[in-house]
């Protein structure tokens, strides 16, 4: 039984020694309730002869040896089974001497065997129970016997039998009961320590992992999150999840995508990814808050989404897991490393592909006064659009390496972008309605105005060539809020952007269309980047009515619509520059 208790668990055996103290306040109980029986019922025990003086003394030493043995398990938890077989064994003796003088199994104090028997029963093995029992059936059937042998008077053999069935029967039955129950506390235990491992586990993967993950409610309440999705969405600053309080996505307005996103999926859980674009740090209400978030206002969080449903079966809730991945790092990289490598080609295309270049161009140019035939000069033009094609390509890469200091003087934007609409109008052939310009008057940035002119010729470009063409089909306007950079935003109805193009869409040579080269947008954001600013590609929220009737606009939960635009972040202009409207 020892090496069966050290056996044990720390916890399982902090339960057995709490049982043993149980028993010991009910062993106290039962003194009392003793006496009190004593009190009352004086004039029952004083028929009794000389067992009254015998019955209050027992009692009176009984709650003594209860309350000693309630202090010693409290105090003094060593050697378990010796303490409880001492208890029993008192409980034995002293129960047996107030069954005598109460007058044996007719006083009905043979009930009182139950509460030592039931103790060591659950405290002790089955084969130490079994053998108290015993002693207890042989020395009631021993007292019955000898009464009716030896005694005068009316005998209770048959009820003392049944009193002794009984406490082997209730030994059995309690003994295979605290077993099992010590198995399945002992099984608990086990699932607990097991459970918190995992816990444990799943803390440090979702501190370390590089991915963002968040538990949302069906609501769209943040339940949890690591502290990669802290960071992406700018939830850093945010209670919630800390336990404090429960933001919803549709509560902040710059996580309007993610919520967009989520309110889709669960739509149509068969499209179980996304694609968004937010500026956690551009939220007017979290503006402030610390000079980290004053610092980071203008970062762009490019996000890959990906939603899984818990299976809670069987469980009165509901529950849903987003995995966010920051593709701009992705992108960043992809860049990097083909830049590397247009880095390495750049000097060979110089000398080795424009010379070249140039004397086909002349080549075809001589061929075409000598042909004259028009399949010849069918096929000549065919060569001439090549070579240009090939030619404007070895430009834009020869460009990315032409980089220039930073622009510092203040650039007007209203004077310079309406000069430039007119000459894109008249070069497009277009209808001064089709293109809106809203640019305020005294708007200045710092930015080289020949590398802004081409960035904007290159959005404005793309624009027309998926633009309805109707009246303010394409709008270039500029916005400011409370003091921030300026945005410069090209935006058109024609249909967005799809995740899987704009997962890749300033990647070098990466294009859509069979004419282009694909370094357009490469070589715009390019541009912006070395005039400290920033070129992307986002969806916003318009108020109700500016983009009504877009075909790439979408509604949104509270009425709003959103639509995918360019927009070019502009760096802060110096002190001196013109203030804006």
């Amino acid at each position: 039984m020892v090496a069966r208790l050290q056996a044990l668990s720390a916890a399982t055996r902090e339960t057995f020694w709490r049982s043993l103290q149980t028993l010991n306040g009910t062993r106290v109980a039962i003194a009392l309730v003793l006496l009190v029986y004593l009190s009352v019922d004086q004039a029952g025990h004083g028929a009794r002869g000389g067992a009254d003086p015998l019955y209050g003394r027992v009692c009176v030493a009984y709650l003594l040896l209860a309350l000693g043995f309630a202090l010693t398990t409290l105090y003094v938890r060593r050697r378990f089974l010796l303490q409880l077989m001492a208890q029993i064994v008192c409980d034995l003796a002293l129960i047996s001497l107030l069954y005598l003088a109460a007058g044996g199994a007719r006083s009905g104090l043979a009930i009182l065997y139950l509460f030592p028997l039931a103790g060591v029963a659950i405290l002790a093995p089955l084969l130490l129970a079994l053998f108290c029992a015993a002693l207890v059936t042989l020395f009631v059937l021993g007292e019955s016997i000898y009464r009716t042998l030896l005694l005068d008077g009316e005998t209770a053999l048959l009820q003392a039998g049944l009193y002794c069935a009984a406490f082997f029967a209730a030994v059995l039955v309690v003994n295979r009961m605290a077993a099992r129950l010590i198995g399945q506390e002992a099984l608990a235990l086990q699932r607990g320590v097991e459970i918190d491992v995992q816990q444990a586990v799943n803390r440090l993967v979702m501190a370390t992992v590089g991915d963002g993950i968040l538990v949302i409610g069906p609501d769209g309440e943040v339940l949890a999150g690591n502290p990669a999705a802290q960071q992406m969405l700018g939830l850093a600053a945010l209670e919630g999840l800390d336990g404090t309080a429960r933001p919803r996505l549709a509560d902040a307005a710059a996580l309007q995508p993610l919520a967009q996103a989520y309110a889709r999926w669960r739509a149509a859980p068969a499209q179980d990814s996304a694609f968004v674009t937010i500026k956690p740090y551009h939220d007017n209400a979290l503006q402030g808050v610390t000079a980290a978030w004053r610092a980071r206002r203008d970062l762009l969080a490019h996000l890959k989404l990906r939603f899984a449903a818990v299976d809670t079966s069987g469980l009165d809730t509901e529950r849903s897991v987003i995995f966010l991945q920051d593709v701009g790092g992705i992108e960043n990289r992809a860049q990097e490393l083909k830049l590397a490598s247009m880095g390495r080609l750049t000097a060979s295309i110089a000398h080795e592909v424009r010379n070249p270049l140039s004397a086909i161009g002349h080549a075809t140019a001589l061929l075409a006064e000598d042909l004259a035939g028009a399949g010849q000069q069918r096929l000549l033009q065919i060569v001439g659009d090549n070579v240009a094609r090939v030619n404007r390509m070895v430009e834009d890469i020869l460009q990315l390496s032409r980089k220039v200091q930073p622009h510092g003087e203040p650039l007007a934007l209203a004077a310079f972008l309406a000069e430039l609409k007119a000459e894109f109008d008249a070069g497009h052939g277009l209808a001064a309605e089709l293109l809106r310009l809203d640019v305020a008057a005294g708007a200045a940035v710092r930015f080289d105005p020949l590398h802004l002119r081409e960035v904007v010729l290159n959005l404005l470009n793309n624009a027309v060539r998926y633009a309805s063409g109707g009246p303010a089909s394409i709008r270039l306007y500029l916005i400011s809020d409370n003091g921030r950079r300026l945005e410069l935003h090209v935006q058109d109805d024609g249909p967005g952007i799809t995740p899987e193009v704009r997962a890749h869409l300033f990647e070098p040579f990466y294009t859509t269309s069979s004419k282009g080269t694909g370094l357009g947008l490469y070589l715009a954001r390019e541009l912006c980047l070395n005039n400290e600013a920033m070129l992307d590609y986002e969806y916003r929220f318009d108020a109700d009515g500016e983009t009504a009737g877009a075909v790439g606009a979408e509604a949104g939960a509270d009425g709003r619509r959103s639509s995918g635009r360019f927009v070019v972040t502009f760096a802060r202009p110096a002190a001196a520059a013109v203030p804006v409207a």
